[in-house]
């Protein structure tokens, strides 16, 4: 078997390189981005959008890329506000913001009430899905996990390959309620010595689904400050436009007329990847593997001289690459890494971790610095920089970061699956072939 592998290998290398020569020449949006780094217009959207840049006119006509600080929106709304405006009301506003974004409008405060109450109905589990979940072989994947649960949830809908929108749109209610149960559970179960059905926390309809999933991961009702934030945390999390890779996911294979379960999985197994909702999780093992090696947090010179070491492959995991830094959008600011800067500050003095944050903030500083002097590039933190700690902060534990971006990003999926069906033309880009010419067959005794 190895020497197969050891073969398939080698031949996959040789044939499957890129040519940059051929992308330049036949002008390859390689990931489907432009030369100047904007991403290609390949589909129109109400939902998110993500603004990082604004373009300029020169004199002669060209359009030149000027960096400004970040902003997102959600259905036109500004994320930054709709924060700011639960905060003030002293209240949850996860739930609306799902509304928000597969209705493309606020709730009026009844209408709030009446869709909570419906996703807080819809949060148990099958018998036979908690079977799934306590029966399977021990492993550690918690995505892995997800992924096989969100598909089989197709079981036990009646109708589970319709595509009309009234279907769509329960099914898409449906998994948003669910994901949180099912990755509490998954968890759960993972930890569980023996399995114990009653162990399995049943959800509370009453709660909100901040602090549902926090007492069904717990057993207990959280605090109402750290429930605040893990509401603000999903909201930050819930959408980012069409172009962003799991969204992409879904939307492409949603445009073929697979059914609903199929689509959620496609984003799911997208934000598996460690370039995409593993990026948090990077960023925890990159600082792990930075603080027994610098001789002092607070160096600045010594902190930079080890990031060189991280970009030029010779530290960290070798890829080159300083996680949590740099956006296919944002430039000068995520407006969601600032806001969890002085979230994670507060954190890190009720929790003790205060010399640990600082090491966070000075290669929030450094970094960008030292990227934009060796590759020419405005870049920034993200999302993914403060979000790990954070939830390190709030006791949650490694393996959930990336499920829990899922369980807030299931309700971006699902605006952008039902407006997907709505649009209805299946997603079919071209590519370039890399093959010099046609080859002739050569049978099989004289090769």
């Amino acid at each position: 078997m190895e020497s197969v592998i050891k073969k398939v290998e080698q031949l996959a290398l040789m044939h499957d390189k890129v040519d940059p020569k051929t992308v330049k020449e036949k002008k390859i949006k390689l990931g489907l981005r432009n030369e100047d780094g904007s991403g290609v217009f390949v589909g129109i959207t109400s939902k998110g959008q993500v603004i990082g840049y604004e373009k300029i006119i020169a004199g002669d006509g060209s359009e030149k890329l000027n960096p400004i600080p970040g902003k997102l929106y959600y259905c036109g709304y500004d994320v930054e506000d709709l924060v700011r405006g639960k905060e003030n009301e002293k209240r949850f506003g996860f739930e609306e913001n799902i509304y928000l974004l597969l209705t493309g409008e606020l709730p009026s405060r009844g209408d709030l009430k009446s869709f909570s109450k419906e996703l807080g109905k819809r949060r148990v589990l099958p018998e036979q899905a908690k079977e799934m979940i306590l029966n399977r072989p021990r492993h550690d994947d918690q995505m892995g996990s997800l992924h096989t649960i969100v598909s089989a949830m197709h079981l036990f809908d009646k109708s589970p390959n319709s595509t009309d929108i009234r279907d769509v749109t329960r099914q898409c209610i449906d998994l948003i309620a669910k994901f949180p149960t099912i990755i509490a559970y998954n968890y759960r179960a993972h930890k569980m010595k023996k399995k114990d059905y009653r162990k399995l926390v049943e959800p509370d309809p009453d709660l909100s689904t901040s602090e549902n999933f926090l007492y069904m991961l717990s057993g207990k009702v959280p605090d109402i400050l750290m429930a605040e934030l893990f509401d603000t945390m999903l909201i930050f999390h819930a959408e980012h436009g069409g172009g962003n890779n799991s969204t992409f996911s879904t939307r492409c294979v949603s445009s073929s007329g697979a059914n609903t379960y199929m689509a959620i999985c496609a984003g799911i197994g997208s934000l598996s990847g460690h370039l995409h909702g593993g990026a948090n999780e990077a960023v925890v093992r990159m600082i792990n593997d930075m603080k027994p090696k610098l001789k002092d947090w607070e160096d600045d010179e010594e902190i930079r001289a080890y990031l060189e070491m991280i970009v030029d492959k010779k530290a960290g995991d070798k890829s080159g690459k300083i996680y949590g830094l740099g956006h296919a959008v944002y430039t000068l600011s995520d407006p969601r890494a600032v806001f969890l800067e002085i979230k994670a500050e507060e954190l890190a003095k009720a929790a003790g971790r205060e010399k640990e944050f600082l090491l966070f903030k000075k290669v929030a500083k450094i970094a960008p610095q030292l990227v934009r002097e060796k590759k020419g590039k405005v870049v920034c933190t993200n999302v993914d920089f403060y979000s790990g700690f954070v939830y390190q902060c709030m006791g949650i534990p490694q393996e959930l970061f990336t499920p829990i971006f899922a369980m807030a990003r299931v309700a971006g999926w699902a605006a952008h699956r039902i407006e997907e069906i709505i649009q209805g033309r299946i997603i079919r880009p071209s590519y370039f072939s890399s093959l010099k010419g046609k080859n002739s067959y050569i049978p099989l005794f004289k090769r």
